[in-house]
């Protein structure tokens, strides 16, 4: 049985043991070899992410050298500008982004902390955006990168907001741990996603990035289901939580409400589900 392709906690492609058979799906095996972290792959190392023979990944490789999916470079290849155009055109981030980045550049002004927006993505929180600067702390998030959900401040209140199948689906996949202050143990996450829904926002206190803590609040749809979320991200010593949250939930609201206002005019659609 073939089993598909899966990342790793620091978001590399994890290998394939058995390969997909179709052409189609092979290319789209070495597009989706590149992590987070990556910015350029050997042939070797797509060979080994997907499982693919070398021959029969250098020539998949060069048919999408030519699409534009991938540029070749000195070292081996990197994603092309053609994924980020096709990229530009989905509309649910793209509609998301639009709303929200009047709001987020607010709260970066007021702060100067990373500001981001993400949507739960599997058992990961996925960053659609994130506002920063030369007085932010360095952090290891970017744009179209992903934390896991359960030890990040979006990817709580997904879990915390959400269908009960979320939360089923991170603890099957487990808890690995990323810093001392991780939490590892159901019960335990289970609890602070009790007091994240009692708060209204949920917090990230080291537990992603060793001196890296984050507050953030819920995106809600038309129907109030959460959509997305809105955090703010610094140092830990540095950041309070507490004063922070009121103004990421104002923020968040906001874009809240401007999204309704869109999908009722029918200006916009940013689900599938009914």
């Amino acid at each position: 049985m073939r089993q598909e392709i899966g990342r790793s906690a620091d978001g590399e492609a994890a290998p394939v043991t058995e390969p997909p058979k179709s052409v189609l799906a092979r290319g789209l095996l070495l597009l989706d070899a590149f992590g987070a972290a990556d910015t350029e792959l050997t042939l070797a190392e797509l060979a080994r992410r997907t499982g693919l023979p070398k021959p029969t990944a250098h020539r998949l490789l060069a048919e999408l050298v030519r699409w534009g999916g991938l540029e070749r470079t000195s070292g081996g290849y990197r994603l092309g500008m053609r994924l980020f155009i096709l990229g530009q055109r989905v509309p649910r981030p793209r509609g998301l982004r639009e709303a929200a980045l009047p709001y987020l550049e607010d709260l970066y002004e007021a702060t100067h902390e990373n500001v981001h927006l993400a949507v739960l993505d599997g058992v990961d929180t996925l960053f659609l955006e994130k506002v920063s600067g030369r007085r932010s702390m360095p952090i290891v998030s970017r744009v179209g990168g992903r934390l896991p959900a359960y030890c990040t401040a979006t990817g709580k209140v997904f879990l915390a907001l959400g269908p009960p199948e979320n939360l089923r689906q991170v603890l099957s996949a487990g808890l690995p741990r990323h810093t001392p202050h991780t939490i590892t143990m159901p019960g335990l996450l289970r609890r602070e996603l009790e007091r994240t829904l009692e708060r209204g926002y949920g917090i990230n206190q080291e537990e992603s990035e060793t001196g890296v803590s984050a507050v953030a609040a819920p995106i809600f749809d038309h129907r109030r289901r959460v959509l997305a979320a809105i955090s703010i991200t610094g140092h830990a010593c540095r950041l309070d939580l507490g004063r922070l949250a009121p103004a990421v939930r104002t923020a968040a609201l906001a874009v809240s409400r401007e999204l309704s206002q869109a999908t009722a005019n029918g200006t916009l659609v940013l689900s599938d589900r009914p």
